[in-house]
């Protein structure tokens, strides 16, 4: 019966980290920098909120777009945190998980033959859900930006076909940021044009040194983006699902349907445990980002003294950096790492062709790993050195 299968599944693959991921089951001993998978347990008060959800029987049916109250918890973090103003009524939807979000938004605002601009290297969620619209991924090479899509970027792949651009910043794989002169770039750029953005903002509580700004607070910017957030990466729920939608209600009111038919609504229990998260821990991603920078200076470092050409992130968990000096792609340089030292990271080629000349390491991991994950990558890095 697979001939029967839409033609435009069979194209898609599993995305490239977890290929990879999966790969490491097959060695015990190795070591895996691989997933942005925060260490950190989900905090004790938001997991008793879930506990008490169970034990006082909230089991049922919410509504579509999540409990008035998780709504209101979206709405207050959000215009505190980024001076975004969003109805809880009409403009919030909870989803389940920031990927619930992406496929949700893009189901609801392509057709055939649209084109979407995004940066290139940059996180495999995207594309697969644009070719299963029939729409087209427009990968713009940021490698000279430090892995920014640019305002000139941008402008440069506009067509009269282009839909969407889309904005994931802090990023995955790099973790780099956009400045507010940038941001402000991008906004006299797209404010009178067509074109919606998708902005994903999923690490925007992990930002080093300058606080997050999302685009969508820009005056005129609102009508045309649709913000992507969650508490999987700030308050380490990733297995909780719980992710969320910001957006103008002429956009979100059809954003609903297809998220109805998706999943009818978020987990009650998660929406409990998501409303303590927004509300008594609203501070909690603080003390996990401080840990997260120390662990950033140190691999950062660790990189720079091997002689590894790496941009210091702005955000997020992983570094990007460049393998280019040892003439071999990076899915033959991970798999090489692995085979030999044990050590697993994910290699660039995952996220899109413009990575192809770089590996992704995630320091979302314990500090004594991370020191003997490098101390694997170093011996690797000189036995190549030696052997050129």
């Amino acid at each position: 019966m697979e001939q029967w299968i839409n033609p435009r599944v069979k194209q898609i693959q599993i995305s490239g980290i977890r290929q990879f991921f999966n790969r490491v089951s097959s060695y015990p001993d190795a070591i895996s920098l691989t997933l942005g998978l925060p260490d950190f347990p989900t905090p004790d008060h938001v997991k008793e909120a879930g506990k008490k959800a169970i034990d006082e029987n909230k089991t049922t049916y919410t509504h579509n777009a999540g409990s008035i109250e998780l709504r209101r918890s979206i709405h207050a973090f959000v215009k505190d945190a980024y001076n975004l103003i969003y109805r809880p009524e009409d403009e919030i939807i909870a989803t389940s998980g920031a990927s619930e979000a992406i496929d949700i938004s893009l189901r609801t605002i392509l057709v055939e033959g649209d084109e979407v601009i995004l940066p290139g290297p940059v996180y495999p969620g995207y594309e697969p859900v644009i070719q299963l619209c029939g729409a087209k991924a427009v990968h713009v090479d940021t490698r000279d930006t430090e892995f920014k899509l640019t305002a000139s970027k941008i402008k440069a792949h506009l067509t009269e076909r282009t839909k969407c651009v889309i904005l994931p910043y802090p990023s995955n794989p790099t973790g780099m940021t956009l400045s507010t002169e940038e941001l402000e770039d991008i906004v006299e750029l797209l404010k009178d044009r067509n074109v919606f953005i998708l902005s994903d903002e999923i690490y925007s509580e992990l930002t080093y040194d300058v606080p997050h700004q999302s685009i969508a607070s820009y005056e005129g910017m609102k009508e045309k983006t649709i913000v992507i957030n969650g508490l999987s990466k700030s308050h380490s729920m990733t297995g909780w699902r719980i992710g969320y939608l910001l957006g103008d209600s002429s956009v979100m009111k059809h954003i609903l349907k297809v998220h109805q038919y998706n999943v009818t609504c978020v987990s009650s229990i998660t929406q409990a445990a998501a409303i303590e998260a927004l509300t008594t821990g609203k501070n909690d991603a603080k003390p996990m980002r401080d840990v997260y920078k120390e662990r950033l200076d140190y691999t950062y470092n660790r990189l720079i003294d091997m002689g590894l050409q790496t941009d210091k992130p702005k955000g997020a968990f992983y570094l990007f950096p460049s393998i280019k000096p040892f003439n071999m792609d990076s899915w033959t340089f991970a798999s090489k790492l692995l085979d030999e030292e044990e050590l697993a990271v994910v290699p660039g080629i995952a996220f899109s062709d413009y990575g192809d000349q770089y590996i992704r390491i995630s320091y979302a991991y314990h500090q004594d790993l991370l020191k003997e994950g490098l101390d694997r990558l170093e011996r690797f890095i000189e036995k190549l050195k030696t052997n050129k």
